[in-house]
């Protein structure tokens, strides 16, 4: 099958793996303990307002009739109304997701920075003092939490050496640039460790093989080797892995936008979880399920450009 007709594929079994994933997410938002009405009127609570409020959300319906009205809806395009914003949940989410999108290319484009050089200097200096030393930082960034490797950050660059922003988005391209930069790297160092590993052991393989001696034998200088010959045919699984944790890298932001208080949808979420916002929970839920198969899908497509072998595969 071409790596065209395997992307296609992919896009049409992404259709029920979305419709289990709003399957999910609905009833385990619904098994979360507390009534979304008595946290909607607090203070205002009193039995005759609240059952008023749980008829108008379509709350006393069975929870099988629920999601399918809200399957309904959703097939036309409606996520429905926030109950806490009693806005639209897609103008909700519209408005917080440029800070989410900007943190999400912002780091891995900075994953992409850190990790091919280092990769190409740990290969050529294999169980060298330099290779040992790459792969030791970065399992160690792998190995820990992002919220406290924002903190370690935070404390360095911008209460030590007052140099970034502990918080906030900005207001232009260069401010966004600059707020943005420590949250980023927050996800770019773990991120990067997959990376290096990846493109390592690839470009290892690679090394190994005869057209690379036969290269060498030739007499053409080491530059060019390493760039057409290895890193070109290492490239493809990397660019795999790199596609498949963008997607979980989503996940991320929803720790690190509240470490950093940016306003995203990560940190939207988790205050749609505390408020019992249920319509604004499965919007959020429903967006990065269809960004992870957006991303796997333009993943297969770029792994089909850059390795001809699968096209004939």
């Amino acid at each position: 099958m071409g790596g065209f007709g395997l992307a296609g594929q992919r896009l049409v079994q992404a259709i029920p793996v979305l419709f289990g994933i709003t399957l999910i997410s609905f009833f385990l938002i619904h098994l979360i303990p507390g009534d979304p009405v008595a946290a909607i009127l607090g203070n205002h609570y009193n039995a005759r307002t609240a059952a008023a409020l749980r008829q108008s959300l379509g709350l006393n319906y069975p929870i099988w009739q629920q999601y399918l009205i809200f399957l309904g809806h959703m097939l036309h395009g409606n996520l429905g109304t926030s109950v806490y914003y009693e806005q639209p949940v897609t103008q909700v989410i519209s408005d917080r997701v440029e800070p989410t999108i900007w943190l999400v290319v912002y780091a891995s484009v900075l994953a992409a920075i850190i990790s091919l050089p280092l990769a190409m200097i740990s290969a050529v200096r294999r169980d060298g003092v330099i290779d040992q030393g790459i792969r030791t930082v970065f399992v160690i960034a792998f190995a820990m939490p992002a919220f406290w490797v924002g903190i370690v950050l935070i404390l360095l660059l911008s209460i030590d050496a007052p140099l970034f922003p502990v918080s906030g988005f900005g207001t232009d391209f260069g401010d966004h640039l600059h707020h943005l930069f420590l949250p980023s790297l927050t996800i770019a160092l773990p991120f990067s460790a997959v990376l290096i590993r990846s493109l390592r052991n690839s470009m290892l393989e690679i090394m190994a093989e005869d057209y690379v001696r036969t290269a060498r034998a030739k007499g053409l200088a080491g530059r060019v080797i390493m760039v057409r010959h290895i890193l070109r045919n290492a490239l493809p699984p990397t660019v795999t892995i790199f596609g498949v944790n963008i997607a979980f890298l989503l996940g991320s932001t929803v720790v690190v936008e509240n470490v950093f208080a940016i306003g995203g949808i990560g940190q939207l979420l988790v205050s749609a979880i505390l408020q019992r916002d249920y319509e604004v929970v499965q919007g959020i839920t429903l967006l990065l399920a269809v960004a992870v198969v957006v991303i796997n899908f333009l993943t297969d497509l770029v792994h089909g450009l850059l390795d001809p072998r699968v096209t004939y595969g």
